[in-house]
């Protein structure tokens, strides 16, 4: 298997012919890739998929390509992005490189080749990236393993059960709601609340910072309006 088919790619162009000529040409290279016409389409399929590379016109209805740009660079500090627009002025170039983080700004019309090959070695920097990077759960004797700190952590029953239902979900993001359910087989208590488990969410948060660089990225993080996201990997271990 390819790398390209190992990679997962958000396509937002809201010029539907070239979307569709975009989304065939990646495919056909192997490449999973999900398509949006703007940013609030592309919210959608990162609530149910997690992406690897994004590829990002300018001129979006709605927000604009730099303001997403930036927001999911925020968001993915080790994301790949591609931005693929008309503009071609050297200011345009600057503000999607300073101002909104691409890691590639491509005029159009690109060659076809070009950007699978522009992908592919992006590709190559995130898996390069992430090796070595992963927690291990042990699920028997409920330990976590950091990739920055041979200390292991100790974990509660309902830490273990709230981790092991984050690195399963789609995206590694649950609703509050779904989180809550997960205790619902408790035997000793009633339903979990939703303050209890930002209380939950809360003291894991201050575990898994405690063997983390001080200025890593958090490890869980609040999803307005859905939940929460597990922003760290996590491998189960022995």
């Amino acid at each position: 298997m390819s790398l390209a088919e190992k990679l997962t790619v958000a396509l937002v162009e809201d010029d539907r012919l070239l979307r569709e000529e975009i989304e065939s040409h990646l495919i056909a290279h192997g490449f999973v890739v999900h398509a949006a016409n703007s940013a609030s389409a592309l919210d959608d399929i990162l609530a149910r998929h997690a992406i690897d590379l994004y590829i990002l016109d300018l001129n979006l209805p709605g927000e604009s390509g730099l303001s997403l740009c930036k927001r999911l660079r925020q968001a993915m500090p080790g994301a790949g992005i591609v931005i693929l627009t008309a503009r071609v002025s050297l200011n345009d170039r600057l503000a999607g490189y300073e101002m909104g983080g691409a890691d590639i700004y491509l005029t159009k019309p690109v060659a076809p080749v070009e950007l699978v090959l522009v992908l592919r070695s992006l590709g190559r920097r995130i898996k390069k990236g992430t090796v070595g990077q992963e927690w291990s759960l042990n699920l028997r004797d409920r330990t976590l393993n950091s990739p920055h700190a041979s200390d292991k952590l100790r974990l509660t029953s309902r830490e273990k059960t709230l981790l092991v239902a984050l690195m399963q979900a789609d995206n590694n993001t649950l609703e509050s709601g779904v989180m809550c359910d997960l205790y619902g087989s408790d035997e000793t208590e009633d339903l979990m609340s939703k303050h209890a488990l930002e209380e939950l969410v809360a003291r894991l948060r201050k575990k898994l910072k405690t063997v983390m660089p001080a200025d890593a990225e958090t490890p869980i993080k609040s999803v307005w309006g859905v939940g929460y996201q597990l922003c760290i990997q996590i491998e189960f271990g022995h």
